[in-house]
């Protein structure tokens, strides 16, 4: 795939974009491979430290990204359908804020040029969560380490 022009979100709209500068919007940050509580009521989000099945803990990366929707059927594909009502992604993610009309975090890769300023600025899940197989009742694994 070619890489994406420079700066090419301030350029074009999400929809606008092509399949490769659309996934190169993803920083790797796994925030979205977490389970979530939902109070039906307000619609606020509660994070957890249980990660899905899917995702490689080390690397952030989903293991089978082509067929995550097979594999695990709530997996949500994040398209301009998702993105219509983005509450339930994490302020950081890339696609909620250019879809709010932000610009990316100055950590993202896509500025910093470096994969790893997603972790160093804290915002990876990397080391920080469970497999779903050893998670008990998801309320008692509640976090706020997500924004």
């Amino acid at each position: 795939m070619a890489k994406p022009n420079p700066e090419y979100w301030k350029q074009k709209p999400l929809a606008a974009m092509t399949r490769t500068e659309w996934e190169a919007l993803c920083d790797g940050c796994a925030k979205c491979c977490l389970y979530k509580l939902e109070d039906v009521d307000t619609r606020q989000v509660h994070y957890t430290n249980v990660h899905c099945r899917l995702l490689d803990p080390a690397s952030g990366r989903c293991t089978d990204y082509v067929h995550r929707a097979r594999q695990v059927p709530d997996c949500v594909t994040i398209d301009m359908d998702v993105l219509a009502d983005p509450y339930w992604l994490p302020s950081t993610c890339a696609y909620r804020r250019l879809a709010e009309g932000k610009d990316l975090p100055p950590w993202h890769p896509l500025l910093s040029g470096d994969p790893d300023s997603v972790r160093r600025a804290g915002h990876s899940v990397c080391g920080r969560t469970i497999h779903e197989q050893d998670a008990d009742d998801l309320e008692r694994h509640l976090i706020d380490w997500v924004r």
